[in-house]
């Protein structure tokens, strides 16, 4: 049950990107500010490791190719959704973007359902309808 705990703090955290986002993209370029807020997660994470004592886990995370090509393909992916996320914020209201960026979601489910092989319930392709619906109500309601 601590993974839901994990969970809800990223939900909490996500959206904090999107308010300290939205603030922060006041008359700057997106891409410059996508740059600067990965430059800070990096060094962040970067003394959470070394904290935390775990500067070893890099190399035996170097030796596995296979690893490492699904790290800097994900790291890619990653990038890519700040700088439309960032974009997007820029051009319309938190309210608006989020509902919609939340349909990684059923992405992410379809997706795993398709690669990974993940069994998904009837209830979960009914809570991904749901998201949908809910994601274009929201976005799109005045």
């Amino acid at each position: 049950m601590q993974w839901l705990i994990f969970a809800l703090l990223s939900a909490a955290f996500a959206a904090l990107v999107a308010i300290f986002g939205k603030i922060g993209l006041q008359n700057v370029d997106s891409h410059t500010a996508t740059a600067i807020r990965a430059v800070v997660m990096a060094v962040f994470l970067i003394v959470i490791v070394l904290v935390e004592g775990k500067l070893n886990n890099f190399k035996t995370i170097l030796i596995n190719n296979k690893a490492v090509f699904y790290i800097v393909l994900s790291g890619i992916a990653g990038a890519l959704s700040w700088l439309f996320y960032f974009v997007a914020l820029k051009g319309a209201k938190v309210s608006q973007i989020v509902p919609i960026d939340r349909l990684s979601v059923v992405f992410a489910l379809l997706l795993a359902f398709l690669f990974l092989h993940e069994k998904i319930t009837w209830q979960g392709w009914l809570g991904a309808g749901l998201v949908v619906v809910g994601g274009v109500l929201i976005a799109l309601g005045k």
